[in-house]
């Protein structure tokens, strides 16, 4: 009985310190909703005012009901542009806890701004269509900032990717200027109001969509850090309906259209010995130029890619360890490199798995993740003269895009005498040989004995 009194104690206080602060409002709120690409951008400015008489440390932060599970990134920071600590509050549901970096006095107000990425928030419509139409899509969302806290003002911009706008809400006060749609301000808004919005508009942005990733990095203490990536490839906007005609493709020189020829991805600036190749081989029409900071790797698929059309190709690139491997005055050693790199603008990946082979003999092995990923069990590969076996580090992580491009951390202990194993291996691998080659070759074999034998 008092076990149970006890765990009903902690939920209750637990469910107390999470309940919504009704002391809070939000006196202002700018949304700009950017609809230039396949993702669905939110920027949210909020004036969030404390009406209560004691400090607020923390608010809520809710995502609209419709979008649950089409999230992929959310940021907070305050007006000085310093992060403030997300925490999910609730599994299954997008409701975040905010931290504030001081305390919000009783009358106060402070500047928060609210960043959201979207992934397939942007549904084709009509789905299917043929070589020579428009790509249209839809957006469905909310006029009004879906908020656990009464809103006294808030405005909201939409910003599109063409002028031709099929239609749109108009819940008013409404106006549109070229491809841009202003909603409001609407004023007294009370808490978690929601009212879809729908804007139906031409969009020939890249509906590009890695639907996997395999990245496999390979430490060597001999100076190099081996990186390939298998990637495959999906044109996930509106379908081709009908057949494709080359005539037709290289006549049309609009630069308006629904297809992929081409993109780019951006490499470190120190990779070297770049290949590219797909199930055919190597592609020689991709090109590589020398940026200042990166290096510039534009892709040309064999073929344009239509809604529905997948490809895959295989990546890789050498950089030297110095730049990513560190040493520190203890002996350990610290590798920072990025979980996820660059494939093209406005990424959105739908599965990746990376692989971190380590040098023969690690120990110690302290692995620090940027975010929440999946960690797969770790494995054990053999490379060349590998006695011992290199082990691998398997992460995986769904629904990425290019806020997600972030360093891990791996920190292990290793002895520089291991560096001697492959060379220790290989020179009794050919002093083996030479013995071998040398009683071979003192050695008769014969069956019968020489002629000079028997003469004696």
């Amino acid at each position: 009985m008092w076990t149970f009194l006890v765990v009903l104690a902690v939920l209750c206080g637990s469910s107390q310190s999470e309940s919504i602060n009704k002391n809070l409002v939000n006196k202002n709120i700018e949304r700009i909703i950017d609809l230039s690409s396949q993702l669905v951008k939110i920027t949210s400015t909020i004036t969030l005012e404390n009406t209560g008489t004691d400090p607020v440390l923390a608010f809520h932060v809710y995502t609209e009901p419709n979008t649950i599970g089409s999230l992929s990134f959310i940021s907070a920071r305050d007006s000085d542009k310093t992060e403030l600590k997300l925490t999910k509050i609730k599994d299954g549901e997008d409701i975040y806890k905010v931290k504030l970096n001081s305390p919000l006095n009783a009358g106060r107000t402070t500047n928060v701004v609210i960043e959201y990425v979207y992934t397939n928030a942007l549904t084709p419509y009509p789905v299917s269509i043929t070589q020579k139409d428009r790509q249209l899509v839809r957006y469905f969302g909310s006029h009004y900032f879906y908020s656990p806290y009464k809103t006294t003002k808030q405005s909201t911009t939409l910003t599109l990717n063409s002028r031709a706008i099929e239609s749109y809400t108009k819940l008013k006060p409404v106006s549109q200027s070229d491809s841009t749609i202003n909603y409001g301000p609407y004023h007294n808004i009370e808490s978690l109001t929601h009212d879809q919005m729908t804007v139906h508009f031409e969009s020939n942005a890249p509906f590009l969509s890695v639907t996997r990733i395999e990245r496999l990095i390979e430490i060597s203490h001999w100076g190099n850090i081996a990186v390939q990536e298998n990637i495959e490839i999906l044109h996930s906007g509106a379908k081709l309906k009908g057949a494709f005609s080359r005539y037709d493709y290289q006549r049309d020189t609009s630069g308006s259209h629904h297809s992929i020829k081409s993109y780019h991805t951006a490499l470190p600036a120190a990779a070297h010995s770049i290949y590219y190749r797909d199930s055919n081989g190597n592609i020689s029409t991709s090109q590589v130029r020398i940026k200042k900071d990166w290096i510039e790797l534009e892709l040309r698929p064999r073929f344009p890619l239509f809604g529905g059309w997948k490809s895959s190709y295989t990546l890789g690139y050498s950089v030297p360890s110095y730049q990513y491997l560190m040493k520190s005055a203890s002996g350990q050693y610290l590798l920072r490199m990025r979980l996820l790199d660059h494939v093209f603008d406005d990424m959105y990946v739908k599965e990746l798995e990376t692989s971190i082979v380590l040098p023969i003999g690690v120990q110690n092995i302290k692995l620090n993740l940027p975010y929440d990923v999946e960690r797969l069990p770790d494995t054990v590969t053999h490379k060349y003269l590998d006695t011992m076996g290199r082990k691998v580090i398997n992460i995986r992580k769904t629904n990425l895009v290019e806020q997600h491009i972030q360093d891990l951390e791996i920190i292990y202990n290793w002895q520089p005498l291991l560096l001697l194993h492959e060379p220790i291996l290989l020179t009794l691998a050919l002093y083996a040989l030479f013995v071998v080659v040398i009683i071979y070759v003192r050695l008769d074999f014969s069956i019968h004995k020489p002629e000079h034998s028997k003469k004696e």
